[in-house]
């Protein structure tokens, strides 16, 4: 088949680059591993027959997200978060008009994947997950995962011979003898990223831990994974396959990370998986950030001001939390009388939501207090409830006049943002078993 025509869609300051092509009756967005090129990998022979053979039976959705291939840097370092590289899928998504889409994400994308499918069950119709990880480091709940000199082991080789023959050599081992297989997939990994630009994401990327997404994934799920791979043992794929409700395993041989020649049959049961009548899921659960603000001193503040004052002063309050709402793309889902509650799709948009807000609500001589917390929510109608929801609630009731405190779990997931926290110690949360160490967003 021809190469196809390469398209741009804004995300931010930057354009991500993406290709669509075949006329099947189900989308697939392929979101491979770091290192791909949306123009180049068609000069690659077997990529350009996985690519025709994936487009025969779906409409393929191709893409770089920004900080490789062709689309823009994110930032000097080129390390975007896994929320702008969700943002650029959903974009690329919406650039199509793709509205259920099977996601078939690889290597250092999985955990986007994973996200994207708990986070929007309303977009994602299936999920194949290819050799990779809910989480890549050992923890003491985590045995499967690799040691922290192992990883940084790992980012230094990286930095040292991305777009090397031994590079390659190593992470596709069953095709090292096939020259030009390596000749033309170093050139590719040259192309889309500098050595230090590919260190600095995969540094980020394996520091990420994925596993409270699995639970809440309802697409139907196909875990590959291959037998003989020390970079990414098998134990990875069989950890994801148990923690995802239905999840089909299949072992693959040979120890290439890549899709190759030598396991390039897994697409034989990609097409029986994806062209298999899709069951009806009624969605009830999301992985979501819900923000809850309170002014403070509202009760005193009515009673100095009256009763049509203090009215007035309230519809003013909302008019600027709709409007800051909107343009940070929060879904409100109530309000308290005197504050919001609202959900985001990624935390460090609700931070900067939140910030925002606070901002655009002090000339109106009142304080906010504003908490957040990531987790799994239950969806009644267009209304959340569920402990996720109660643990934010507990959280902005301890924030201070104009700060904006959050989670462990909302820091742990905008690492690498940009954005900046102060400690606030333990708490208890009424009704919440454990303690919980909170921190304040200082910019």
């Amino acid at each position: 088949m021809d190469t196809p025509q390469t398209h741009y869609v804004r995300v931010g300051e930057g354009d991500v680059a993406y290709q669509v092509f075949g006329d099947g009756p189900i989308d697939l967005l392929l979101s491979y591993g770091l290192g791909i090129h949306v123009e180049i990998i068609w000069e690659v022979p077997v990529w350009r027959k996985i690519l025709t053979l994936l487009s025969s039976f779906t409409r393929l959705i191709l893409f770089d997200r920004r900080g490789t291939g062709a689309s823009d840097s994110i930032s000097f370092d080129g390390v975007p978060t896994w929320e702008q590289s969700i943002e650029d899928m959903v974009a690329v998504l919406d650039a199509v008009e793709s509205t259920q889409t099977a996601i078939m994400a690889t290597l250092d994308t999985g955990s986007n994947g994973i996200l994207l499918a708990a986070m929007r069950p309303d977009r994602v119709s299936r999920l194949v997950l290819y050799n990779t990880s809910a989480r890549y480091l050992v923890a003491d709940d985590y045995p499967t995962g690799v040691a922290p000199e192992e990883l940084d082991a790992m980012v230094e080789l990286i930095a040292n011979d991305w777009g090397t023959l031994d590079f390659m050599r190593l992470v596709n081992p069953t095709s090292a003898d096939d020259a030009e297989f390596t000749k033309l997939s170093t050139r590719m990994l040259r192309v889309s990223n500098t050595p230090r630009s590919a260190a600095a994401q995969y540094n980020y990327l394996l520091r990420r831990d994925v596993r409270q997404a699995l639970p809440m994934i309802q697409a139907p799920t196909l875990v590959f994974h291959v037998k003989e791979n020390m970079l990414l043992p098998i134990e990875f794929g069989r950890a994801l396959a148990e923690h995802i409700s239905g999840a089909q395993f299949i072992e693959l041989p040979g120890g290439d990370l890549s899709i190759t020649e030598s396991n390039i049959m897994m697409l034989d049961h990609v097409a029986e998986f994806l062209t298999g009548e899709r069951p009806v899921i009624e969605i009830d659960r999301i992985l979501t950030t819900v923000l809850f603000t309170d002014i403070v001193g509202s009760t005193e503040k009515a009673a100095s001001l009256g009763d049509q004052r203090w009215a007035s002063l309230l519809d003013s309050h909302d008019r600027t939390v709709r409007d800051t709402l909107m343009h940070f793309r929060g879904q409100e889902i109530n309000t308290t009388g005197d504050g919001f509650v609202a959900s985001f799709d990624g935390p460090a948009r609700a931070i900067r939501c939140a910030k925002a807000i606070g901002d655009a609500t002090r000339p109106l001589d009142i304080d906010l207090r504003m908490g957040l917390h990531t987790g799994e929510c239950e969806v009644r109608g267009k209304d959340l409830s569920g402990l996720a929801v109660h643990v934010a609630a507990r959280i902005g009731a301890l924030a201070a006049p104009g700060e904006v405190l959050v989670s462990g779990m909302v820091k742990d997931l905008v690492m690498g943002s940009g954005i900046d926290f102060s400690e606030r110690g333990e708490h208890e949360l009424k009704g919440v078993p454990g303690l919980w160490t909170l921190f304040a967003a200082s910019n």
